[in-house]
């Protein structure tokens, strides 16, 4: 892959490229002209954008700059180019979730999401691909295909944000707007070498949304820092009537500094969840060395782990049960158009009792009281986002992970998916690299709703270590 085009404004940090705009020393036109001349250069190969509005971004660019010029007041993000997932809702743009029941639809409405990300000034460059209708931490579909890691072409850049992840660590855009249920924010900033935070449910809240007291999925912010995630959530949380789980907090204090004296941190953390999973050696180690950072820097780091018993059973039951509830429909309507592990996952949930149900909700009830009493004794947890660096990309799955056998596509993404069933906040940040050159990221892990302390963290970690620098090309 030839050498990318215009590294002094593509390869920038969106906070500094914000303030740039502001202060008139670059014109968005001219930031929004870099990003799709580096997209028509590298995006074939990626994969990364699949519906690109380059007509309609430059306009509003255009409208951007003049704002600046007439003495508007203007928003946190304005004339940063951003490409917003194709599983949220952009009015009048084709939306497909990755798959030929959508391939034609456009909503009328924007997610709350992009809605806020818009009105802070982002300027929409299209839409980044996903696996079909999300589901799965490897992002291929049968409309557009596989997205490539720009770090390695023949590996996989994660998923269901895996087109989000890729674009950003490639430079094709400033800002990512990502979904996770099972880790699919968390798995493509690791994959990626990049930064992405699920947070807290309710912290973004979310509409339209078919099951708006559900708290399995949860929308986030992905960067190529901590301080540039931070600045996303800003425009991304906050209160809305919308949303009935929507936490009343005043987003602007993410915002802020994220410098902070981390020498008082408890720090916990684990290889393998407590022994729980089967972990590739090159992952632990990542973590273990993360560990060692955290120690460098004067917290108190301990060897230790919650209980995650129930995690899997919690994830599955709830995750069958709001992909049958949404998803149903569209199986009943569409069966040859379904993949069949997803096809298999949504029939599961049609198939699931109360008794079902109640066993589950129980299960997350005792997991979330265990996770607030382990974070008692810690402010931070350290533990792997994916049990093994990214794989092959025209595998569908890992089918095996240091020996052990994964029974189907959802087993290998146990690292992430069993701290999507405690309801905590947790932020991926780059944490090295294989021998052979593929990223590899942690997880930190904090406390209900304590997101700013956990980008404080990982802050301290991403300035000590300075992984993410290293860039694909």
């Amino acid at each position: 892959m030839s050498r990318p085009v215009h590294p002094e404004i593509c390869d920038a940090s969106a906070t500094d490229l914000a303030r740039r705009i502001r202060a008139r020393d670059l014109s968005a036109r001219e930031v929004v002209t870099a990003h799709l001349e580096r997209i028509d250069q590298l995006n074939p190969e990626l994969n990364a954008i699949v519906t690109l509005t380059a007509d309609a971004a430059l306009e509003q660019a255009a409208e951007a700059d003049e704002r600046l010029v007439r003495g508007e007041p203007v928003g946190p993000l304005h004339g940063l180019p951003v490409a917003h997932k194709d599983t949220h809702n952009t009015a009048g743009i084709r939306t497909t979730h990755g798959s030929p029941v959508l391939a034609e639809y456009v909503p009328e409405h924007d997610d709350i999401s992009v809605e806020r990300i818009r009105a802070a000034g982002a300027i929409t460059l299209g839409k980044t691909n996903v696996p079909e209708f999300g589901a799965g931490s490897h992002t291929f579909n049968p409309l557009f295909g596989p997205t490539h890691n720009p770090y390695d072409t023949t590996r996989s850049a994660g998923g269901s944000s895996g087109g989000t992840g890729a674009a950003l660590a490639a430079g094709l855009q400033t800002l990512g707007d990502g979904s996770d249920m099972g880790g699919s924010i968390r798995n493509p900033a690791s994959f990626c070498n990049v930064v992405g935070l699920r947070p807290t449910p309710g912290r973004v809240p979310l509409w339209p949304d078919f099951t708006p007291w559900a708290t399995q999925v949860v929308q986030g912010p992905l960067a190529r820092t901590v301080t540039d995630v931070a600045l996303l959530l800003s425009v991304m949380a906050g209160p809305d009537p919308r949303s009935p789980v929507s936490i009343d907090q005043d987003p602007s204090v993410f915002a802020g500094p994220l410098d902070s004296d981390v020498r008082s941190l408890r720090v916990a953390w684990s290889p393998d969840l407590g022994g729980a999973l089967p972990v590739e050696p090159s992952v632990a180690e990542a973590v273990e060395a993360a560990a060692g950072v955290f120690t460098g820097l004067g917290c108190t780091v301990v060897q230790d782990c919650p209980d995650f018993s129930g995690a899997d059973d919690v994830f599955r039951v709830l995750r069958a049960w709001q992909m049958a509830t949404v998803l149903g429909p569209a199986l009943d309507a569409h069966r040859d158009k379904v993949k069949p592990s997803l096809a298999a996952n949504i029939a599961y949930g049609q198939q699931l009792t109360g008794a079902d149900l109640g066993r589950a909700e129980l299960a997350h009830g005792e997991l979330f009281h265990r996770m607030r009493e382990f974070f008692g004794r810690y402010d931070v947890l350290v533990l792997p986002v994916s049990q093994l660096p990214p794989f092959p990309v025209e595998w569908e799955y890992p089918t095996e992970i240091a020996g052990t056998a994964m029974g189907d596509y959802l087993d290998w993404m146990k690292s992430a998916y069993f701290v999507s069933a405690t309801g905590s906040p947790s932020l991926a940040v780059p944490a090295g690299f294989t021998a052979d050159g593929l990223p590899l990221g942690v997880q930190l892990v904090g406390p209900h709703r304590a997101e700013l302390s956990l980008l404080r963290a990982g802050f301290a970690f991403e300035q000590a270590t300075r992984h993410g620098e290293r860039r694909p090309f």
